[in-house]
C-alpha cells in the first residue's frame, strides 16, 4: 500500500501539533520493556534477546493473603527469582529487571484488603523492599487489576505515597540507587465502561511511580463472543475503547508523558464466526475460536500459514485480523505494531511494553518496534 506510511505519519503530525507535542520521544530514558510469565518453561530468561528491550518483568509473585509479606522461602521460586535476575544482568547488554506484583489471575481482593490500612501496606511495602535487593532485581512493578471502588483508588494513592517514602528512606540508608517503582494500569485513567464510576489518583501515580504500564489491549474478548473486534485498536470511530483514548485521558488529566509506557499485545484474540462470509470486524460470531479464544503471536503465524488464512490489514482500527473458514483472530502484526510505536513517539511517550515476550515469532514484532523507537 503505496501511501499508507505518508497517509499515517501525516495524521499524526497534525495530531502532535494539535496537542503540542514535538516529532520526538520523551527526553527520559527510553522503556523498551516486556513480561516475563515465570511458567514459561520453555522460554527460560536465556532465550530473551536483550539487544531488543531496557527492563524485563518477572510475571508474578503475590504476597501472603494474611500477612501481605512475600513467602519466597520455597526453593523452586527462590532459583527462578535468582535466576531470571543473575541470567539477565549477565546477558551482553544487560537489561533491567523488576518483579510484578499480582496480574490478572490474582484479582483485587487481595490488593483491596492490603491496601486498606496503614499497618498492612507497610508490611506489604517492606518485604517488597527486602525481596527485591535479596534476589537482585532493580525494582518492583505493581499490577493491581484493578480497584474496585473510589476508596479503593484513594488507598492505591497512599499506598503509592508510602512505597516511595520507604524506598527513598532504604536508598539513603544503604548508598544504593533507588529501587524503581512502576505499575501495569488500565487503559483509560476512568472505568467509563463500569457501574462503579472512578478514576486513578493522578497525582499519588505521576509524584510516586518511574512511569506506569498502560495496557493497551483486551478490549474485546471472550466475554463477548457475539462479534469479532480488534482487541488493541488504535483507533476506534464508534466508541472511546481504544489505545488513542486511553492513552488521550491520562494525558488530558494531567499525567506526565516521560512516565507513559504504551502497552502492546503478542497475542490474539480469536472467535468463531456465525457465517465465514462475513468476516470483517465486528461480524457476527457464535463463539471463541482456535486456542480457546487466545493464541500466542507465534500461533497465529503457524495458523495462517498451515491454514492459508486470509490476512488483512484493517486501517481504521490499525490492527489486523485473520480468518479461514469459521475461525476469526485478531491481533497485531508487524505493520500495525510499526504505526503504534510511530505514535507514541509522536505523542512524546516514554516507550512501550509487550505482553509477553516468549510469544513472538522470530522476534520480528519486537526487532521492528526497537528498530523504530529513536532515542533522544
Amino acid at each position: 500500500m503505496a501511501g499508507f506510511r505518508d497517509y499515517y505519519i501525516c495524521g499524526f503530525v497534525i495530531l502532535a501539533f494539535s496537542t503540542g507535542c514535538a516529532m520526538s520521544s520523551a527526553s527520559s530514558k527510553t522503556v523498551k520493556g516486556a513480561y516475563w510469565p515465570s511458567w514459561a518453561v520453555n522460554f527460560p530468561p536465556s532465550a530473551i534477546d536483550t539487544t531488543l528491550f531496557t527492563h524485563i518483568y518477572y510475571a508474578f509473585l503475590a504476597p501472603n493473603s494474611a500477612t501481605f509479606k512475600f513467602d519466597v522461602s520455597d526453593s523452586s521460586t527462590a532459583r527462578s527469582l535468582l535466576n531470571f535476575t543473575s541470567t539477565l544482568h549477565s546477558k551482553n547488554p544487560p537489561v533491567k529487571t523488576l518483579f510484578s506484583v499480582g496480574g490478572a489471575g490474582e484479582g483485587h481482593a487481595l490488593f483491596s484488603r492490603m491496601a486498606a490500612t496503614a499497618a498492612s501496606r507497610k508490611s506489604f511495602i517492606d518485604s517488597s523492599i527486602e525481596v527485591a535487593r535479596k534476589f537482585g532485581f532493580d525494582g518492583v512493578d505493581l499490577d493491581w487489576e484493578f480497584p474496585q471502588t473510589p476508596k479503593e483508588m484513594d488507598d492505591y494513592g497512599y499506598l503509592l505515597e508510602e512505597w516511595r517514602a520507604e524506598v527513598e528512606k532504604e536508598a539513603k540508608a544503604t548508598g544504593r540507587p533507588p529501587l524503581l517503582l512502576s505499575a501495569a494500569v488500565y487503559f483509560s485513567i476512568d472505568f467509563f465502561l463500569s457501574n462503579v464510576r472512578r478514576s486513578y489518583p493522578v497525582g499519588p501515580v505521576s509524584k510516586n511511580l518511574d512511569w506506569i504500564n498502560v495496557m493497551c489491549y483486551d478490549y474485546h474478548g471472550s466475554w463477548d463472543t457475539s462479534k469479532t473486534g480488534a482487541h488493541a485498536a488504535l483507533f476506534d470511530p464508534s466508541s472511546n475503547i481504544s489505545t488513542s483514548y486511553g492513552l488521550g485521558s491520562w494525558i488530558k488529566a494531567g499525567f506526565p508523558r516521560s512516565k507513559l509506557i504504551m502497552g502492546l499485545p503478542l497475542y490474539g484474540r480469536t472467535w468463531k464466526l456465525k457465517d465465514p462470509n462475513s468476516n470483517g470486524i465486528g461480524a457476527p460470531g457464535v463463539g471463541v475460536g482456535p486456542g480457546n479464544g487466545e493464541m500466542a503471536y507465534s500461533h497465529v503465524e503457524r495458523f495462517n500459514v498451515e491454514n492459508n488464512a486470509t490476512v488483512v490489514f484493517d486501517l481504521t482500527t490499525v490492527s489486523t485480523y485473520s480468518y479461514s473458514g469459521t475461525s476469526w483472530i485478531g491481533y497485531d502484526d508487524v505493520r500495525s505494531t510499526s504505526v503504534k510505536i510511530t505514535y507514541a513517539q509522536l505523542l512524546r511517550l516514554r516507550g512501550y511494553f509487550f505482553w509477553a515476550v516468549n510469544s513472538d515469532y522470530n522476534w520480528k514484532i519486537s526487532k521492528q518496534a526497537s528498530k523504530l523507537w529513536v532515542r533522544r
